[in-house]
């Protein structure tokens, strides 16, 4: 059986060479480049007619970065791929999944219809901040966790009496999941959102007294909330306060609120690119290339992925 073919846009190449380091092959060639006017120019420089081909390409910001990936599922298909599978690391848009207010578009479903009408024949994605954004695509997708990753993280640094801290009502059944493999009680923070990225705790439900809190999130933006929680923890008796996420979709205000949240340690994926040099020193970045690696072998020989949400 052939390999699978690997490619990449420009929003994360370091990420799509460990995916493809981690299986054994060389990652694909492909023009990237703007005209003079600024359109994306994308070309495919090898023959892949007839291979199953990978492309991997987070859609966070820029929106341009969106654009490449059905540009490049559009070339992929034109030059006569047997299948094409969009992977998408980070899937953007996710948080508008629903229409909430009047006259509010439900951008996560507009983008699986683009990515679908560009000619993806599948979607790979991450930790979706909605799981029902998979039923917005009318071709297969395969969901993965980086749960294994960030368990194995924590079980590494041996933190006593943990209680593992979910920031708000809608992520029990995922934290719920890390208390269980971590061997830790639950604790959860009721909070109100007063606008899209700012949030107030309200009351904090289990008993945090005297523990070290694991707080889990699928991602970071801002980290109003995590700041938030990680002040009322300590008012409530915490020790010390860590935060774990999967996705680092970090803005001009996350690094000021990470550092007034006096972390421990903060611990993300590489699921978005970030410099080091950007970075607070509490925050520790941990790669799910083998993860995504593993994953795309098993989609290339009919494997089933199960096992890999262990």
């Amino acid at each position: 059986m052939e390999a699978p073919r690997i490619f990449s846009g420009s929003a994360h190449p370091a990420l799509a060479r460990r995916i493809a380091r981690s299986i054994g092959v060389k990652l694909g060639t492909a023009k990237l480049d703007r005209f003079a006017d600024g359109e994306i120019e994308a070309r495919i420089l090898e023959n892949i007619r007839g291979h199953d081909v990978f492309i991997v390409q987070p859609t966070c910001a820029p929106a341009e970065n969106l654009l490449e990936l059905l540009i490049l599922i559009d070339a992929a298909r034109r030059a006569s791929a047997d299948r094409v599978t969009a992977v998408i690391p980070y899937f953007g848009y996710a948080r508008q999944d629903r229409k909430d207010r009047p006259r509010a578009p439900i951008s996560a479903k507009l983008v699986a219809n683009l990515i679908t009408q560009a000619g993806a024949d599948r979607v790979l994605t991450m930790d979706l901040h909605a799981p029902q954004i998979q039923g917005f695509f009318d071709i297969p997708l395969d969901h993965l966790y980086a749960k294994p990753i960030l368990v194995r993280h924590f079980t590494k640094l041996r933190i006593p009496n943990m209680v593992v801290v979910a920031p708000d009502l809608g992520a029990v059944k995922m934290v719920r999941s890390y208390a269980e493999r971590l061997g830790a009680p639950l604790a959860i923070i009721d909070k109100r959102r007063r606008s899209a990225d700012t949030s107030e705790v309200m009351e904090i439900i289990g008993h945090v007294k005297g523990h070290n809190a694991v707080l889990i999130d699928d991602l970071i933006s801002t980290a109003g909330t995590l700041k938030n929680a990680a002040i009322a923890l300590r008012k409530a008796g915490a020790r010390a306060v860590y935060a774990g996420a999967t996705h680092p979709c970090f803005s001009k205000d996350t690094r000021r609120n990470l550092a007034a949240g006096h972390f421990k340690q903060v611990v993300v994926t590489d699921t978005i690119p970030q410099a080091r040099k950007d970075l607070a020193k509490s925050v520790k970045v941990r790669s799910v290339g083998e993860l995504i690696g593993e994953a795309i072998q098993r989609i290339h020989e009919e494997e089933s992925l199960s096992s890999l949400f262990e």
